[in-house]
């Protein structure tokens, strides 16, 4: 199918306007952002559920994956505009790519170490290694083509293609948030399947694997179409030009200390010395917009924790939705369809009336509010945990342990523990709770008993043995020889039950109610959906503040500086995500809605200091800056070059005047 669209395709260059090539680019990106978001769904709960990680530890790498991902995109950028070009990055990388996610994949294979076929790795240290080296490589390769695909597709056009350029980037931002919806509804739904050659546990392997295949679609599609592709030269990177103009102005500052020599109106200006007046008055620009970034990875902070803490929090919530359950790792959908739907009803409803009103709404005052709706989620999402802990069990301390008791026998038993009251047990029943496990079969009787459901075989359960397993809603059938009944029961989601099969089971009809059943963990009570109130809060504040920054540091950098704001931008997004991995592991808040607290606390504060230097800043147009700058320095030049004039012209007048004296004085000589 694909070699048929390229033969389809390369016979004819543009395609109701647009170049034939951005089809091919759209098709890319929309394979290459569900790889990245399918696979980053279930990666907080591959580590704890898979690597047996606890909520700290799976949250802090989680969230060092995010931020290489947004830090290797400057890599990428001075790599295809310095070296290989952009075409060559996205092709090389992209090879990166997918072999991470290949190796993500494998890592999830339980059965490659699972000796005794129990259905755990018994070397978790080969997992461990293996998906590590697969998430760097994946950071490496997503962050690396992040800027060359888009700058990549742009490049495609013409002059004469404006309109459609613009459209295409609209089109592009569309394929970015549907390959993020629909990655997010069907990686949960693969990894809840169960899969595996010798025992059934829950398949991450399938739900990294899809990733990976679209990975290496998305490669192959962007490599058929190599041949219908503009491909720039490289032609140096701005970003290295800045970092060195930079580098020279506090080297040269730090040289001319000394009182002796003259102040500066500028810094920057020091660097005169070398570089060219216009890429300085651009730099002075820039940093002006850098410096009001400073505040900005306390959002990313926050806002990054919707696929971590968020969606471990989901794991103690009840997702039965009637007709729908959901994942805990499906939540995340809601914020890609809240994009899709608040992006067009903030600007063609809430900002036009927010201007009628008379306010005036600057990108600033924008991206304040939406530091604000953030801190609100996180609000929002203290209360929930709140409510959540409320039906938690309490689990012991690292001083305290827990005892369960079964009466096997057919007679009442009287226990009495030292600093306790007498306990009572009656016949085939069960006291206290032991929560380390989620369902077990105890079996009294004599003889061996099987037990299954549709979904899996416990095998045999011998006398006084047990079974562990993790279910939700199954019906079991016990067997022994030719003898077999059924016992059915609705099982709430994280609960935890104790089956007691007593030695007076008669097998038939009525066996159900020979079987004693204690619940260890009560089921999840606090419903899913008590999570999208957190959820519309920090999209709407993500709308505000992201879309709406984009849009303010593009209007206030010159044409050539866009990349080094872009790098910028990422670079606040990955010490962002820094600050999450610094507090989940040193400050070890014991209650997560303290943490939560504390999260909206501190965006709070740098909101206020936000929107103090917001007050100060002066908006600039920088196409009018360099175009005066451009005929100041020209009209620089005429005067030069009217001063050269004018000196030429006495010089020349000078040189007349001396001749005509010296043929006086031969004249007197000669008379003489």
């Amino acid at each position: 199918m694909v070699w048929f669209l390229y033969f389809y395709f390369s016979k004819c260059k543009e395609v109701c306007g647009y170049p034939v090539s951005i089809f091919f680019i759209v098709v890319n990106e929309f394979c290459e952002r569900f790889s990245y978001y399918g696979m980053r769904a279930v990666l907080v709960l591959y580590f704890k559920y898979f690597l047996r990680w606890d909520d700290d530890m799976a949250t802090s790498i989680y969230h060092t994956f995010v931020a290489l991902c947004y830090l290797t995109p400057i890599l990428g950028a001075i790599v295809a505009d310095s070296w290989l070009g952009k075409f060559k990055t996205i092709i090389y990388l992209s090879v990166v790519y997918a072999i991470g996610q290949i190796t993500m994949a494998v890592s999830a294979i339980h059965d490659i170490t699972d000796s005794d076929r129990d259905g755990t790795p018994n070397n978790m240290t080969f997992h461990v290694v293996l998906s590590m080296v697969g998430l760097f490589l994946i950071a490496l390769g997503t962050g690396g083509i992040k800027p060359c695909v888009a700058a990549f597709g742009g490049d495609q056009f013409e002059d004469h293609q404006e309109r459609q350029r613009r459209t295409f980037f609209s089109v592009f931002y569309l394929c970015i948030n549907g390959g993020s919806l629909l990655s997010t509804i069907i990686t949960p739904i693969l990894r809840a399947q169960n899969c595996g050659i010798y025992s059934q546990q829950k398949c991450y392997s399938l739900a990294f694997g899809v990733p990976a295949a679209l990975m290496l679609v998305a490669l192959v599609v962007f490599i058929v179409g190599s041949g219908m592709y503009y491909k720039a030269e490289p032609q140096g990177n701005i970003m290295m030009d800045v970092c060195k103009c930079i580098g020279f102005a506090v080297k040269n500052r730090y040289r001319h200390r000394s009182k002796q020599y003259p102040k500066k109106q500028h810094w920057m200006d020091w660097a005169e010395d070398k570089y060219d007046k216009l890429l300085i008055a651009q730099i002075k620009m820039v940093l002006k917009v850098l410096f009001l970034y400073i505040p900005l990875p306390m959002f990313w902070t926050l806002f990054d924790q919707k696929g971590s803490r968020w969606t471990l929090q989901a794991t103690n919530m009840d997702g039965n939705f009637g007709l729908l359950v959901i994942q805990p790792d499906q939540m995340q959908t809601v914020n890609p369809i809240l994009i899709l739907t608040l992006v067009p009803i903030m600007d063609s409803l809430i900002y036009p009336l927010i201007g009628k009103c008379g306010l005036n709404f600057t990108p600033l005052r924008r991206m304040t509010v939406g530091m604000l709706l953030a801190a609100i989620a996180f609000i929002c999402a203290a209360l929930v945990q709140i409510e959540i802990d409320k039906t938690l069990p309490t689990f012991p301390t690292s001083s305290q342990s827990q005892l369960k008791l079964l009466n096997m026998g057919s007679n009442p038993v009287t226990v009495k523990l030292p600093g306790y009251d007498a306990l009572s047990l009656p016949a085939a029943q069960v006291y206290f709770c032991s929560i380390s496990l989620n369902f077990r079969f105890v079996n009294g009787m004599n003889t061996t008993v099987n037990v299954s459901t549709p979904a899996a075989n416990f095998g045999q359960i011998v006398l006084l043995n047990r079974f562990s397993f993790l279910l939700i809603r199954f019906t079991f059938k016990l067997w022994s020889g030719s003898q077999s009944c059924e016992y059915n029961r609705e099982f709430g989601y994280g609960s935890s039950y104790t089956f007691f099969i007593p030695n007076t089971l008669v097998f038939g009809s009525t066996c159900q109610e020979s079987i004693t059943v204690a619940e260890d963990i009560k089921p999840n009570s606090v419903h899913m959906a008590l999570q999208i109130p957190q959820y519309f809060f920090i999209t709407a504040g993500e709308v505000m503040f992201s879309v709406t920054g984009l849009e303010f540091s593009y209007s206030q950098a010159p044409s050539n500086m866009k990349a080094v704001l872009q790098a910028g931008w990422l670079f606040t997004v990955a010490i962002g995500n820094f600050i999450v991995l610094i507090v989940a592991e040193l400050a070890k808040i014991p209650k997560q809605w303290a943490e939560y607290v504390l999260f909206a606390s501190l965006l709070f504060a740098v909101c206020v200091i936000f929107s103090i230097m917001a007050y100060f800043y002066t908006y600039i147009d920088p196409t009018e800056i360099e175009a005066q700058f451009k005929k100041s320095v020209n009209e620089d030049d005429e005067d030069d070059k009217s001063k050269k004039l004018q000196k030429t012209e006495v010089e020349l007048v000078k040189r007349d005047s001396i001749n005509s004296h010296g043929e006086e004085d031969k004249a007197r000589q000669t008379k003489m």
